[in-house]
C-alpha cells in the first residue's frame, strides 16, 4: 500500500510539472503573439510611405514648405511631400480634378465655380485656415517720401479712375516723377484678393506690371525708386534688406503692417486676409499618409507662422480642424 501511495504522489508531481510547463508555454508564446502585435501596430503607426502633392498659392509657398520639410524630417522619413507653387487659381486648376493634387493652397476661398468643379470630379474638399497674412505695399528702400500713405492713396495708385500717374498727383510736395506700379498677375490669389476686396473689382490702373514670381518684383521695386508694389507681408519679412513697407493710414494714423498688427481684429484688419489650405478628403481616407500630413499641418501650423510671416490662428479654430480630421480615420 505505501508503494502504492508513492507511486500515485510521483505521478501528481510529474502531472503537474506538465501543467506548469504547459501553461508557461502558453503565456510565453501569448506574450510573444501580444509583443508582435505591438510591434506590428507600432510600425504601421510609425512607418508610413508614398507622396503628398500640394500646390497652389505662392503666398502661402513658405509656411507649407517649411511644414513638409519639418514633418519629411521628424514624422515621417519615408513620405515624400511635395510642394509646388503655380498660384492659387493655377494650383486649383491641378487639385480640382479626378486624381488631382492632395492640397491646394490658397490666399484666397474657394470660388462656388470651383467647389462645383470638384463635386463633378467626385469627392469632398476640406477648407483649412492656416494662418492670417497682411496686404504688404512695398517701395524702394530710396523712397523716402511715400513710406506712410493713407488707404485711398494707395488705391488711387493703383486704381484704373484713380487719377494718379505720378507721384505728384499723390502730394504736391512729392516728386513730379512716374509712378511705376506691379503686382502679382491673375493666378495668384494675391491679385484677387486685391482685385475684389480692396479695389472692389474695378479695374487695374493702365500699364500696371504684373508677374507670376514674387522674386521679381521683389528685384523690380529693389532696383526702382518709382517702384510700389502688393503682395503677402511674408515675402516682405524676407527681403527687409532690400524693400520698405508702406505705414497704411486707416484714419487713425500710420499703421506698420507686422505680426502683431496684422489679424482679423487688429489695427491692420482692413488689409488682413486668411490664407487657406485645402484638401481632397477622398484622397485623404484612401491614403493615410495624406491624412497624416493633414493632421501634422493642424496641430503645427501655429508653431511655424510667425517664422514665415504669418500672424498664427485662434486655438480654438486649429483644435476644430483636428477634431474633423481625426473623425476621417
Amino acid at each position: 500500500m505505501f508503494v502504492v501511495m508513492v507511486a500515485l504522489m510521483v505521478v501528481a508531481a510529474a502531472c503537474g510539472s506538465g501543467n506548469e510547463e504547459t501553461t508557461t508555454e502558453a503565456n510565453d508564446q501569448n506574450a510573444s503573439e501580444q509583443t508582435d502585435g505591438n510591434e506590428t501596430t507600432e510600425e504601421l503607426a510609425a512607418e508610413l510611405e508614398g507622396s503628398v502633392v500640394v500646390d497652389g498659392s505662392g503666398t502661402v509657398y513658405p509656411l507649407m514648405s517649411v511644414v513638409a520639410e519639418e514633418y519629411m524630417y521628424t514624422e515621417q522619413e519615408n513620405v515624400s511631400v511635395e510642394v509646388s507653387r503655380a498660384g492659387t487659381s493655377a494650383g486649383f486648376g491641378r487639385f480640382l480634378v479626378e486624381n488631382g493634387t492632395d492640397f491646394n493652397n490658397a490666399s484666397r476661398q474657394i470660388k462656388d465655380e470651383e467647389s462645383a468643379e470638384a463635386e463633378a470630379a467626385g469627392f469632398e474638399v476640406m477648407e483649412m485656415k492656416v494662418a492670417l497674412d497682411g496686404l504688404t505695399f512695398v517701395i524702394n528702400k530710396e523712397n523716402d517720401w511715400a513710406t506712410e500713405l493713407t488707404k485711398e492713396e494707395l488705391i488711387s495708385i493703383f486704381h484704373h479712375d484713380g487719377g494718379v500717374k505720378k507721384w505728384s498727383d499723390i502730394r504736391p510736395e512729392f516728386p513730379d516723377e512716374e509712378i511705376h506700379a506691379m503686382g502679382p498677375n491673375e493666378n495668384h490669389g494675391t491679385y484677387e484678393f486685391f482685385y475684389e476686396k480692396i479695389l472692389e473689382k474695378e479695374d487695374l490702373v493702365d500699364g500696371v506690371n504684373l508677374q507670376q514670381e514674387y522674386s521679381t518684383l521683389v528685384n523690380l521695386v529693389s532696383e526702382d525708386v518709382n517702384g510700389i508694389a502688393f503682395f503677402g507681408f511674408g515675402y516682405y519679412v524676407n527681403n527687409q534688406d532690400k524693400l520698405q513697407a508702406v505705414n497704411v493710414d486707416f484714419g487713425n494714423g500710420p499703421v506698420e503692417p507686422t505680426l502683431e498688427t496684422i489679424g482679423e481684429d487688429g489695427a491692420y484688419a482692413p488689409f488682413t486676409r486668411p490664407v487657406f489650405t485645402y484638401l481632397n478628403v477622398d484622397q485623404a481616407k484612401a491614403n493615410p499618409q495624406v491624412l497624416d500630413f493633414a493632421l501634422f499641418v493642424a496641430n503645427n501650423v501655429n508653431e511655424f507662422a510667425g517664422q514665415t510671416g504669418f500672424a498664427p490662428l485662434p486655438e480654438e479654430e486649429v483644435q476644430a480642424y483636428v477634431e474633423v480630421l481625426e473623425g476621417l480615420k
